[in-house]
C-alpha cells in the first residue's frame, strides 16, 4: 500500500508557503524605502511625505504580522531550548507539536482580537492626520498577515503530525549547539 501524498499537494503548500514568505519580504522592502525616501526629503529638501509618520507606524504594524506568518512555519526565528536540545528525536518530535499547538492556539486568540480591532478601527472611521485616510485597510492587510500565521502554523503542525519529513525538505536544519 502506498502511503505517500501526491506532489502535487505538497507542491500547492510550499507554493502557498512561499507566496506568504514573499509578502512579507515585499513588505520590508516598502518599509525600508518608506523610511529611505522619509530621510532623503526631509535632509536634503527640507520636506516629508504627508502622513509619513501614520504610514510608518501602519506599514511596521503590517510588516510584525506579515513577519510572524513567515517565521512561524519554517521555525527560523531564534530559540533557546536546552531541553529540546538533549532529548531524542521521538521527544523533541512530541515537544515540537505541543509547542506548535499552543502558538497556533495563541496567534488563533490573536488573531480573532485583531479582527476586532479592525471592525473597530472602521466603524470609528479613524484617519490619518494629514491626508485623511482611513486607516482600517492598514489593520485589515496586518490582520490578513495574522490569518495567514494561522493558516501557516496548522499547515505546520499538519506536517509534524503526520509527514514530519516535509517540514526541512530543501531547508536549513537547526541543530543543537554544545
Amino acid at each position: 500500500m502506498n502511503t505517500e501524498r501526491p506532489a502535487v499537494m505538497r507542491n500547492r503548500m510550499d507554493r502557498f508557503i512561499d507566496a506568504i514568505e514573499w509578502v512579507a519580504a515585499i513588505f520590508v522592502g516598502i518599509v525600508a524605502v518608506d523610511i529611505f525616501l522619509s530621510v532623503l526629503l526631509r535632509y536634503f529638501f527640507s520636506t516629508s511625505i504627508p502622513d509619513s509618520y501614520n504610514f510608518g507606524q501602519l506599514l511596521l504594524g503590517i510588516l510584525i504580522f506579515w513577519g510572524i506568518a513567515a517565521t512561524s512555519y519554517r521555525g527560523g526565528h531564534i530559540t533557546v531550548d536546552l531541553v529540546w536540545a538533549n532529548v531524542g528525536p521521538r521527544r523533541q518530535r512530541v515537544i515540537d507539536v505541543f509547542a506548535t499547538l499552543v502558538l497556533l492556539f495563541v496567534v488563533t486568540v490573536q488573531t480573532y482580537t485583531l479582527l476586532d480591532k479592525v471592525v473597530a478601527t472602521r466603524n470609528d472611521n479613524i484617519l490619518t492626520v494629514d491626508l485623511h485616510l482611513p486607516t482600517w485597510p492598514f489593520f485589515a492587510i496586518a490582520w490578513a498577515g495574522d490569518v495567514s500565521a494561522v493558516l501557516l502554523i496548522a499547515i505546520r503542525t499538519w506536517r509534524l503530525i503526520f509527514h514530519p519529513e516535509d517540514l526541512h525538505a530543501g531547508g536549513p536544519q537547526a541543530k543543537a549547539v554544545e
